[in-house]
C-alpha cells in the first residue's frame, strides 16, 4: 500500500493533477505517512534528483488555521525543488501553488546552523481544494514544491522577532514577525533534530517554516521576501 500511495501522489505532482485525500481514506496514521513520503521522494531521487536539505511545516499559529492542521511536521528537499534567488518559478507544472516568507538555515554535519537567509517556500498540496488530514500532508512530502533562498550570512545575535514583509508586485501583503515560527526560529533546529533524527548532513538547507500565512501565487507575479537583518530574496511565477 505504501508503494501504491506514493506512486498515486507521485503521478498526481508529476501531471498537476489534484487527486481525493488518499492517504487517511487508506486509513494511514502518520507514522505509516511518513514512510509514504520517503517511498514518494525516493521515486524523485531515481530519476536522477539528490536531497539538499529539509523543511518543517506548520511551524506557525497562521499556517496551522489556514491548513486545519496543529502539529508541526517535516519534509524532504531536492535540488530539483530549488530555484535561484531572483528567477523564475514555473507555476505551470503545479496545481495550485501558494508562496510563503521563511527563514533558512545552512547547516552543518550534526545539524547545526553555520549561517542562515531569508527564503522564500512555494506548496503545492496534490490534494483537491488544498484540504487534506495531518497523514495525508505528512505523506504528500509537506506540500512541498519548491524553494529559493537569499543571501548567506553569518547567524547574528538573536533571531526571535525580526519583521518579516511578503511584497506582490510591489504591494505588501502580509506583515509577520520571526517570533511566529516557533516562538524563535532557532527552535526549528532542535524540532528538525527531534523529527528528521540523524537524516541531515553538511550543506543541507533546514527551512524553519513559515513566518506568515501563504498566498496564492499567480503566473507573472513578482514575489519578494523581506526579513529585517537578514535581507531579501525574490522570484517571479511564469
Amino acid at each position: 500500500m505504501t508503494d501504491d500511495l506514493a506512486e498515486r501522489l507521485d503521478t498526481a505532482a508529476r501531471d498537476a493533477v489534484a487527486i481525493p485525500q488518499i492517504v487517511s481514506a487508506a486509513g494511514v496514521d502518520p507514522d505509516g505517512a511518513y514512510a509514504v513520503q520517503e517511498a514518494l521522494v525516493a521515486r524523485r531521487l531515481a530519476r536522477g534528483e539528490r536531497l539538499v536539505g529539509i523543511k518543517l511545516g506548520l511551524t506557525s499559529r497562521a499556517k496551522m488555521a489556514q491548513v486545519g492542521v496543529g502539529e508541526v511536521i517535516w519534509g524532504r528537499l531536492t535540488n530539483g525543488m530549488a530555484v535561484a534567488d531572483s528567477t523564475t518559478v514555473d507555476t505551470s507544472r503545479l496545481i495550485h501553488p501558494r508562496i510563503e516568507p521563511e527563514v533558512a538555515f545552512l547547516l552543518d554535519a550534526a545539524g547545526n546552523a553555520t549561517a542562515v537567509a531569508p527564503a522564500l517556500e512555494v506548496i503545492d498540496s496534490r490534494y483537491a481544494d488544498f484540504t487534506f488530514s495531518l497523514a495525508d500532508v505528512i505523506a504528500d512530502n509537506s506540500s512541498a514544491a519548491a524553494f529559493a533562498i537569499g543571501p548567506w550570512r553569518p547567524l547574528p545575535g538573536g533571531l526571535d522577532n525580526l519583521g518579516v514583509l511578503l511584497e506582490v508586485d510591489g504591494r505588501v501583503v502580509q506583515i509577520g514577525s520571526t517570533a511566529a515560527i516557533l516562538g524563535d526560529p532557532r527552535r526549528a533546529l532542535v524540532a528538525a533534530r527531534r523529527l528528521a533524527g540523524s537524516r541531515t548532513e553538511a550543506g543541507w538547507v533546514l527551512l524553519a517554516g513559515a513566518a506568515t500565512a501563504a498566498v496564492p501565487l499567480v503566473k507573472g507575479a513578482y514575489v519578494r521576501a523581506v526579513v529585517e537583518g537578514l535581507g531579501t530574496v525574490a522570484v517571479r511565477a511564469s
